[in-house]
C-alpha cells in the first residue's frame, strides 16, 4: 500500500523548495505527479507554488475547505504533493489518506505543524493522526543556533505579538523559526510588560 507522508517544518526550513525537488525527480524519471495547495494561501497568487529560493509552479489542483477529491481524475498518477498543508480540512486529509488505500498512490504533504501560539492546525493535527510517516524538515534558530521548532510571531522590533488570527499570508517578516528556549524567552519578555 502507498504511505501518507507529512513533512513538516518551522518557517524557513525549505519545506516548498523540498516539495519542487522531490516533483522535479518524478518528472526526470517520466512519471505523473500532481500538485496540490489549499486556495487560502494566496501569497504568490492563487494558483502558485513558490519556494523562498524563487522557484515556482502552478498547483495543478487549488483545494476549498470543502473540496472532494475526483478519484477517477486521480488514478495513474505515481505521487501526489501538497504545499501548505496545516490549511486543509480535516476531511481533505482523510480523503488524502483513502487515496493511498484505494488508488495505492502515495501523498507526500508539507506544511506547518503549528501556528505562533504552538497550537496544531487543523491539517497538521489530522495529518498527525493518519500518517504513516510524520518527517521533520529541520532548520535552525534565529537567535541560536539550537533547531528551530517553533514559529515566533514579532513585530518590526521583534517583540514577540501573542495576539491575533493563526492564518496571516504575506508577513515573512513578522515570523521567525526559533527554537523553544528562545521561544519562551521572547514570549515571557512580551507576557511580563503587559
Amino acid at each position: 500500500m502507498a504511505k501518507l507522508y507529512f513533512r513538516h517544518g518551522a518557517m524557513g526550513s525549505a519545506k516548498t523548495l523540498n516539495l519542487l525537488a522531490v516533483r522535479h525527480n518524478y518528472i526526470q524519471q517520466g512519471k505523473r505527479v500532481l500538485l496540490m495547495k489549499p486556495v487560502v494561501d494566496t501569497r504568490f497568487g492563487a494558483e502558485t507554488i513558490r519556494s523562498r529560493a524563487g522557484l515556482e509552479v502552478a498547483a495543478d489542483l487549488v483545494l476549498r475547505a470543502d473540496s472532494r477529491l475526483d478519484f477517477d481524475a486521480l488514478r495513474g498518477l505515481h505521487c501526489i504533493l501538497v504545499d501548505e498543508c496545516q490549511f486543509l480540512s480535516a476531511a481533505l486529509v482523510e480523503e488524502l489518506r483513502e487515496v493511498t488505500r484505494v488508488l495505492g498512490v502515495p501523498v507526500i504533504a508539507y506544511g506547518l505543524r503549528t501556528d505562533f501560539r504552538t497550537n496544531l492546525f487543523e491539517g497538521s493535527r489530522r495529518l498527525m493522526e493518519l500518517a504513516d510517516s510524520v518527517e521533520e524538515v529541520k532548520t535552525t534558530c534565529m537567535f541560536c543556533n539550537r533547531k528551530a521548532v517553533f514559529n515566533l510571531r514579532h513585530n518590526g522590533t521583534g517583540r514577540a505579538l501573542l495576539d491575533g488570527p493563526s492564518i496571516q499570508l504575506g508577513a515573512d517578516e513578522t515570523y521567525s523559526p526559533v527554537c523553544y528556549p528562545c521561544y519562551h524567552g521572547h514570549v515571557e519578555a512580551t507576557a511580563s510588560v503587559r
